[in-house]
């Protein structure tokens, strides 16, 4: 009987011990407060309703997404925004996520969410710069730090080299834009009032846009002073012949010659006729004066010719004519055939050559500007070694009394002339060489004769190809 009466009043203690113990549990998983020493962000929400933390969580973001931002750009330019409005976004989603645990699901899960509960949460920041990048755009920079101006280089009239420094701009960086803002918004929670009272001021981080051709980017290219000069006269060349001189030299005038780069002529050629076009005049045919298109062009190149020797540059290729010119001294001319034969030379001065050309008065003057030592010149001199006379060439002509003749062409001398260059350093010549051994062939004397059936007549010479100096093959 004992017995059985302690059994029942030790089930009745087991069954007020579980009653007891489920309604702790219950009571534990279903409170609709956060567990104490909860904190968000240095918001301390222990013992909180669930619910006013949710609500007032979503309140304080917005207020933090809200804090105004002044961002200074140069000395004069102040922008105002928000947060916001900059990209700047908050969120708090795993105490969120969290928290629901501690509301929803079964009992059970309810308290092993309450026994693992952190103590201690913190928000998010996003940072996302498309926002700002529209604002502060290539357009508002122009607008704002206006563009970079190119250095400028120019010769003046009377052959000073002059330069202007060009001007930089600016241009946002972004990189130290992302991590300045990043460094500046609000880590924190705090009290609505003090985050509404809160402003931020950034300096907006710049760069440095450079114009793409900068002052020592001019002067490294060494444009430091003229260093030779040559000229040659027009003398009685008719309108034709002079629109074709300036026509070339306005071809050849502002090249820039890089180091070691070679000058083609024949390009520039090229240019004239597609810029400005060539008139009538007198061409070499065969070694012969006739009309035709371009004639003159050869005094751009024989002139160019002789600037580059005083300059002690490289002749790639050159030629003299099939006659002499009038001028320039035998030896020292450079002719030019389309597609035969072309006038060249390298700028072997370590630095860029500019070449200037142009036509004043009667006058074409072509000058060199670039690097070239002070104390070094040059002088060119030409003789002759040979005198190459005429020979007679006869035609038949049946109307002249038998064995009379008349003179129809009267022959030209030709020469064999030798030209030399010698170099001075400090006014002392240093070297000479022998610059070219030159034929101008001796142009046939043409005589009619009527032999009266005596001999045979002279046969015709055959035909040859018809190559053109100073001038072109035509428009």
């Amino acid at each position: 009987m004992k017995k059985a009466h302690a059994a029942l009043i030790a089930g009745f203690g087991l069954i007020l011990a579980g009653s007891l113990a489920a309604g702790g549990l219950h009571l534990y998983g279903t409170q609709r407060t956060l567990p104490a020493s909860t904190v968000i962000a240095g918001w301390e929400v222990g013992g909180l309703n669930i619910a006013d933390v949710q609500a007032g969580l979503d309140t304080k973001l917005q207020a933090l997404e809200a804090i105004p931002l002044d961002l200074k750009a140069g000395e004069n330019t102040k922008l105002h925004l928000t947060l916001k409005q900059a990209g700047v976004t908050y969120d708090a989603r795993d105490f969120l996520r969290a928290a629901k645990t501690l509301t929803d699901g079964t009992l059970l899960e309810r308290v092993q969410a309450r026994r693992h509960w952190p103590g201690s949460w913190n928000m998010e920041i996003h940072l996302d710069t498309a926002p700002l990048k529209s604002l502060l755009n290539p357009a508002w920079e122009q607008e704002t730090f206006g563009v970079p101006v190119d250095a400028v280089r120019r010769i003046t009239g009377d052959d000073r080299v002059v330069y202007t420094p060009g001007t930089s701009s600016y241009a946002v960086d972004w990189q130290a834009m992302e991590l300045a803002l990043q460094a500046a918004v609000p880590t924190r929670l705090a009290g609505t009032g003090s985050l509404q009272e809160q402003r931020i001021l950034l300096e907006v981080p710049l760069t440095v846009k450079q114009p793409k051709i900068t002052l020592q980017f001019l002067k490294d290219q060494g444009i430091e002073r003229k260093i030779a000069q040559f000229s040659t006269s027009l003398g009685a060349s008719g309108p034709g012949r002079s629109f074709n001189v300036e026509a070339a030299a306005k071809a050849v005038n502002g090249t820039v010659l890089p180091p070691n780069a070679v000058f083609d002529y024949g390009k520039a050629i090229q240019k004239a006729q597609t810029e400005y076009g060539f008139r009538e005049a007198p061409v070499i045919v065969n070694g012969k004066l006739q009309p035709g298109t371009g004639g003159g062009i050869c005094q751009v190149s024989s002139t160019l010719y002789n600037v580059a020797l005083r300059s002690g540059l490289e002749i790639v290729e050159r030629r003299n004519h099939s006659l002499p010119v009038s001028y320039l001294p035998k030896g020292q001319d450079a002719t030019f055939a389309e597609g035969y034969i072309n006038f060249r030379f390298r700028n072997n001065t370590g630095k860029t050559l500019i070449i200037k050309s142009e036509v004043k008065g009667r006058t074409l003057t072509i000058k060199l500007f670039g690097t070239f030592p002070k104390n070094v010149s040059y002088s060119v001199e030409s003789r002759t070694v040979e005198v190459l006379p005429p020979t007679d060439k006869y035609v038949s002509d049946a109307s002249l009394p038998k064995g009379g003749t008349r003179v129809l062409l009267a022959g030209k001398t030709g020469y064999v002339v030798e030209t030399y260059i010698t170099r001075y350093v400090d006014g002392k010549a240093a070297e000479r060489k022998k610059l070219s051994r030159d034929v101008y062939y001796a142009q046939k004397r043409v005589i009619a004769v009527n032999r009266g059936g005596m001999s045979k007549s002279t046969l015709p010479e055959s035909p040859r190809r018809q190559l053109v100096e100073d001038g072109v093959k035509g428009q």
